[in-house]
């Protein structure tokens, strides 16, 4: 008899956790609403890259007992073709994408592998854990990334610091070697997620 207590009281706590919680997947849809940057250093000015494509996906946790409280971020990607980033100067595009070898690989790509979610001003701030993959070399990175939940949306703001020497990739230069880029680079981004119809 207590067995079967036991069993049953399992049987409800289960049923409880299943209940208390909902999960959704959200994708990339719109590139209205991507903005991703490449930004640096070099020997004449700062350089920027821009980029208003991508293609990702993520999967959320809401806490359906308190108005749909964000809980957890289960699920986060982002793939970037290198050759949709973009400066004001085509040589700079082009040096650029020659260090990248956009001819082998044409990806920048971040994988999400865990995530602490906590409350801040105006949305949530996840400190996350992932893999950044550019040029073929893949690095585990520590992100802080700001959340916004919207009605059928999730905007996801972040940056990673990096150097292009830990990829694999020697610093770009144009104009006959007369302006080098700095080993420090910043991969920045702004993406809204929208949520998939179920079924």
């Amino acid at each position: 008899m207590r067995r079967h207590i036991k069993v049953l009281a399992l049987i409800m706590m289960i049923g409880i956790s299943s209940t208390a919680y909902t999960q959704a997947i959200y994708k990339i849809e719109d590139n209205n609403n991507v903005s991703m940057k490449l930004t640096g250093t070099s020997t004449m000015h700062d350089w920027e890259m821009d980029a208003t494509r991508a293609k990702g996906e993520a999967q959320f946790m809401f806490d359906a007992s308190n108005e749909g409280a964000l809980t957890s971020m289960k699920l986060l990607t982002y793939t970037l073709e290198v050759k949709a980033l973009k400066s004001d100067s085509q040589g700079l595009n082009n040096n650029a994408y020659k260090a990248l070898n956009t001819d082998k690989y044409k990806y920048i790509n971040y994988k999400l592998a865990s995530a602490i979610l906590s409350p801040e001003k105006g949305g949530y701030l996840a400190q996350t854990k992932g893999k950044l993959t550019i040029a073929g070399v893949t690095k585990d990175i520590a992100m802080d990334i700001h959340l916004i939940v919207n009605n059928n949306s999730i905007t996801c703001k972040g940056s990673h610091q990096l150097k292009m020497t830990d990829y694999n990739v020697e610093p770009p230069s144009f104009m006959f070697g007369a302006m080098t880029t700095g080993d420090a680079t910043k991969l920045s981004f702004e993406v809204t997620y929208s949520k998939q119809n179920e079924g």
